[in-house]
């Protein structure tokens, strides 16, 4: 099979249609969505001058299978979400570029729920943590103003749980799809005198696309809260789950466009795979002191077991990376307004803590099994890794005139990545050498900003604000890539200067138009500089990301709607380095990042008949796979179209649905592994296939 660049016509008139005046439209758009991630309290996102977007729950429900960020965050201008049909890896996410280098996990981008952090103090996030099945809205927010929420700020992903209906709920769902995809959902919600709760488990299976990519997934999710009295509020949220899943690698150019479905021989020999499992708990108080002033609390524990079996050649030998941790962490804030010179205003300020602890193995395999660790031959790592951070923070905000707000805020974050190592012998050299040390790296992010309301509809904005990106502990584990000693504790954080515009506007009752410029200026990027069979990162000089996001919706006659986010990236380097593979060049794109990416979709429902279907159309633009720029993957347009059912019942909701994901049947690497030493850079994605799904809810009286 061969993989074409297809024509992007179609979306681009779809772009104009959107854009043009509508004349006759029926619904209206009255207000913009009420969000909490830019100001940490609720406000119309409309009048914050903050680029930010949020997913409403029926893009993150209907017609979707619900186990990837990926399937929701696609409809969001400037984020990047690639589903790698690959459940043993996270979904690849970036923020303006930010985050486009992560192999394993999302970096540069925080991801919380109900206000938790799921990124851990060394800016690594886990994102599968919550089952999407319980989530109402996801916020995301990019440029200047993110940096507010710490290290590896490049932008913030927030995923806000259901709320509780004031009468019981109960309702399940069923889902089935290609390669013997299965799912199964089961949940009750209500309210009980002054309790609120939300119950939700589920079950996930797969053979997935690819040879060697069948995996399982169970999912719960518990949140309770307690309205202690009128002032008072205690929400409580346990999120579990367990993953087994094998992992088919990427592929070289060859096979990856002419066998897609294929796996490497040494990923079967090595048995590639992982196994994971993650409980969290977090607790969240809000208490308010009187009318002007507020206080909240939140603390979290959690566990992670992890265990990732890798390849190292076609051979059969391999490495199994196990990971035991424990983290748990703290925020307390408090929140006040008033008014000064007789304008109003409002303020946070709060003290952030959080800690990691993990006790890490690298064992070597044969054909898939863990060799002794009792034989330190076999053992290539055994040590404790412990991150933490403490950050003091405060933002607020001030209407300085009737038509103009002023915002700004400052962090201050200090984060220490410390190695405890177990393997030591008398020698002291060689393989097991002490490798034992810490390092700590602090940075002020300080960012300011300002909307103008020139008309009732149309607000401009305009923000800048300073960066601050720490090495992870994946990217510090190793100062050679031969040997797999380490930590590489020399690497500094990147550091970079936000620059942002926009405006948000409402150019008729019906359509909803967003726009921002940005530019991002980076010293000290991080990035790999050598990788077999180790990898091994390191410092490069500056690089430099600007681009244009651009979002508009409206509603039509007739109950149709359309809407299209398009992102134009240009993301490079400005000074030259030595890479994994030799030279890399001054301006040179930085992979992983598209140049320009499209979403649209046409949408129609028949409320009288309960039936509601749309059309989606994505493009990406081709995109480089290592830093030196040798390889691409190309361009791609694919469409899917879904379609559902509703019918109530006296207490009884009923829905059936149907979802045919690139119903054009076409061939394209979804997503690439940057810097890939065995040049297996690529992952496709799949062919035509479809998601059937059923659900039913039943409401108490």
């Amino acid at each position: 099979m061969k993989i074409k660049s297809l024509n992007r016509k179609p979306l681009f008139i779809l772009i104009a249609a959107i854009v043009s005046p509508q004349a006759y439209a029926e619904d209206t758009i009255s207000l913009a969505p009420v969000v909490v991630t830019a100001t940490r309290t609720e406000q119309n996102s409309f009048d914050l001058p903050v680029a930010i977007d949020v997913v409403e729950k029926k893009d993150i429900q209907d017609g979707q299978l619900q186990m990837t960020l990926s399937e929701s965050l696609i409809r969001v201008p400037g984020i990047t979400a690639q589903n790698r049909n690959n459940q043993s890896q996270d979904p690849q996410i970036s923020s303006r570029g930010f985050g486009s280098r992560s192999s394993f996990g999302v970096r540069g981008v925080r991801v919380y729920v109900d206000g938790i952090p799921l990124t851990m103090p060394d800016g690594q996030g886990q994102p599968g943590v919550v089952d999407l099945s319980a989530v109402k809205s996801i916020e995301v927010m990019r440029g200047p103003f993110s940096s507010l929420y710490g290290n590896s700020s490049g932008g913030v992903i927030q995923l806000l749980t259901e709320d509780a209906p004031k009468n019981l709920e109960v309702g399940g769902s069923v889902m089935l799809g290609s390669y013997d995809t299965k799912r199964q959902v089961l949940n009750a919600t209500g309210t009980s005198e002054n309790l609120e709760y939300l119950l939700n488990v589920s079950n996930f299976e797969t053979n997935g696309y690819r040879d060697h990519n069948s995996a399982d997934k169970q999912q719960a999710t518990a949140k309770f809260k307690i309205n202690l009295n009128e002032d008072t509020k205690l929400t409580s949220m346990v999120n579990w789950f367990d993953q087994k899943a094998e992992d088919p690698s990427g592929l070289e150019r060859a096979a990856a466009f002419n066998n897609p479905e294929s796996v490497t021989p040494g990923s079967i020999k090595s048995n590639t795979r992982v196994y994971r499992s993650h409980t969290q708990v977090g607790f969240n108080l809000e208490h308010a002191l009187n009318m002007n002033n507020s206080i909240n609390v939140m603390t979290y524990v959690g566990t992670r077991e992890n265990e990732q079996h890798l390849a190292l050649n076609s051979t059969g030998s391999g490495r199994a990376s196990i990971i035991s941790r424990d983290f748990w962490g703290t925020d307390l804030r408090w929140n006040h307004k008033g008014e000064l010179i007789n304008r109003p205003y409002s303020i946070s300020v709060g003290i952030t803590y959080g800690k990691m602890n993990d006790a890490r193995m690298d064992i070597n395999t044969t054909n898939g099994i863990t060799l002794p660790s009792s034989n330190l031959a076999n053992v290539n790592r055994d040590e404790e890794n412990i991150s933490t951070n403490f950050d003091q923070y405060i933002q607020g905000q001030w209407a300085i005139l009737d038509n103009v707000d002023l915002h700004a805020g400052v962090r201050r974050t200090k984060v220490t990545l410390e190695v405890e190592d177990n393997l030591v012998n008398s020698t002291n050299t060689g393989k097991f050498r002490d490798t034992s040390g810490s390092v700590t790296h602090e940075k002020t992010t300080p960012v300011i900003g300002a909307v103008w309301k020139a008309t009732p509809t149309l607000n401009l904005y305009a923000n800048y604000g300073k960066g601050f990106e720490t090495p992870t502990f994946i990217e510090v584990a190793y100062d050679n890539s031969s040997s797999g000693t380490g930590p590489n504790l020399n690497i500094k954080p990147s550091t970079s200067d936000n620059y942002e515009i926009g405006l948000k506007s409402f150019i008729t009752d019906n359509t909803n138009v967003n726009v921002s410029i940005f530019q991002t200026n980076t010293d000290k990027e991080i990035v790999a500089i050598s990788g077999a069979p180790y990898a091994v990162y390191a410092n490069a000089g500056k690089t430099k990301r600007k681009g244009l996001e651009f979002s508009a919706d409206t509603r039509l006659k007739h109950n149709i709607g359309l809407y299209a986010a398009y992102t134009y990236l240009d993301a490079r380097f400005d000074d030259a380095f030595t890479g994994s593979k030799g030279k890399v060049a001054s301006g040179n794109y930085i992979p992983g990042t598209y140049r320009s990416q499209l979403y649209a979709e046409v949408s129609w429902k028949a409320p009288s008949a309960g039936f509601s279907t749309a059309f989606e159309g994505r493009h990406n633009s081709k995109v480089y796979v290592d830093d030196r720029n040798t390889d691409s993957a190309p361009a791609y347009t694919i469409f899917n179209i879904r379609a559902g059912f509703e019918q109530k019942l006296a207490s009884f909701t009923l829905s059936e649905y149907l979802r045919i994901e690139n119903m054009f049947d076409k061939d394209y690497i979804g997503s690439v592994r940057i810097n890939d030493t065995n040049d297996r850079f690529y992952e496709p994605s799949a062919g035509r296939n479809y998601l059937l799904g059923v659900n039913a809810n039943y409401k108490f009286n």
